[in-house]
């Protein structure tokens, strides 16, 4: 267990609109266009495809064609592996997930060389499928899901909670999109890249009160991967990488909305998850340079910024609107454009919020490059922050 874990190469999809429709005369696969990013990523870190010795996939969405998604890769890409061939779920928190197994084949000896990586294709489906499916999975079947009580409505809840405790306002929230879509103007990889102003987010349709339509998360198509090594495997490439420092992370025992009353713009996962990497890492929030937040809409980001530290309880919000989590500012936050503009294929989210750390930290993140970079956080989460995922990553040149 004392080795240590790298990241070495990554490539991505753009995040956008890729699924075929059923009837479409020309399919796009999506086997086909992950295995072009894995020779992309290994290309990128130097390596040999056939260095590799373990692939941990995100699930695909259900939609996917192809079924035994892992074993049918492995076939597709002719890799054979001796570490680990395996698909991992976990609601939001699928892509960390995939990231952390693939961490530990390389802690516990299994693999040097292990790729994190998954496709998410859902923006050909019908509403209506989409979100019978997402209720089934995110409310309790027996009381959230026949009512309609969807993942916006609780957001939406916490939104009008935090402008009540706080003294925010709806226009002050609506800042956080405005600044997302600043910093997605920036990055190819992202989904809506057209600058917004305040105005144009405040005469958006009402998606969930007080939430519109620029501060709720797009449907979006994308895949990613990620190569990942020991640390010896990493310093002999002779190139820039990144370090994982530590992770932290915390399940409060609560599937989305607790029936036990709690303080529910707190995000208590993400206090104590927060904390356990700082501490692991031997740092405060203070030292981080930049974060990029699961936050599904504008108030996410506010509370899970506040959560972890990177801003003061009740500032969230003021901060964004002062423009110090825009780049530049005290503590970049979702230099990506976030999942608001730079898009939410949301089995492989996190995958892409490891990415944008990646070209931060090794300094190749062009016009949205974060000064002087050294120590990134990021943060994936099970629905409404009832668990939290955090990892510390610092680059090495």
């Amino acid at each position: 267990m004392e080795k240590t874990v790298t990241i070495i190469g990554a490539a991505a999809l753009p995040v956008g609109k890729w699924q075929s429709a059923p009837t479409a005369a020309v399919q796009v696969l999506e086997h086909e266009v992950l295995a072009r990013l894995v020779l992309q990523a290994t290309a990128d870190a130097g390596i040999d495809k056939s260095e590799v010795q373990g692939m941990t996939f995100a699930q695909p969405r259900p939609y996917t064609a192809q079924k035994y998604f892992a074993t049918f890769m492995a076939h597709y890409l002719r890799l054979p592996c001796a570490g680990n061939i395996s698909e991992v779920l976990g609601n939001g928190m699928t892509g960390g997930f995939a990231f952390e197994h693939a961490a530990n084949d390389i802690l516990l000896g299994r693999s040097k060389v292990s790729l994190a990586l998954g496709v998410n294709f859902e923006t050909a489906i019908t509403a209506r499928e989409h979100m019978m499916s997402s209720m089934r999975a995110v409310g309790d079947v027996d009381f959230q899901a026949p009512f309609g009580i969807t993942p916006i409505a609780w957001y939406a809840m916490d939104a009008t909670r935090y402008i009540h405790d706080h003294g925010s306002s709806r226009e002050e929230l609506a800042t956080v999109a405005v600044k997302n879509r600043g910093h997605a103007a920036l990055n190819p990889l992202a989904q809506f890249r057209k600058p917004i102003t305040l105005d144009d987010v405040l005469s958006q349709p009402m998606i969930v009160e007080p939430l519109g339509l620029y501060e709720v998360p797009p449907r979006s198509d994308g895949a990613v991967c990620l190569v990942l090594a020991e640390e010896e495997v990493a310093r002999s490439s002779g190139r820039p990488y990144v370090r994982v420092r530590s992770r932290g992370f915390y399940h409060e025992g609560a599937h989305q909305i607790s029936e036990v009353p709690n303080d529910m713009t707190a995000l208590e996962a993400a206090q104590v998850a927060g904390r356990q990497a700082y501490d692991r890492a031997g740092i405060s929030p203070a030292d981080v340079d930049l974060a990029e937040i699961y936050a599904p809409c504008t108030i996410v980001e506010v509370l899970a910024a506040e959560a972890l530290g990177l801003t003061p309880r009740g500032m969230g919000a003021r901060y964004a609107a002062e423009g110090r989590t825009s780049l530049g500012g005290d503590i970049p936050i979702c230099t990506s454009g976030g999942l608001t503009s730079r898009g939410h294929p949301a089995y492989i989210t996190p995958l892409y919020s490891f990415v944008e750390v990646f070209e931060q930290l090794r300094g190749t993140a062009g016009e949205r490059q974060v000064h002087a970079a050294e120590l990134a956080l990021t943060s994936a989460e099970l629905g409404n922050y009832n668990a939290a995922l955090v990892h510390i990553l610092e680059g090495v040149h």
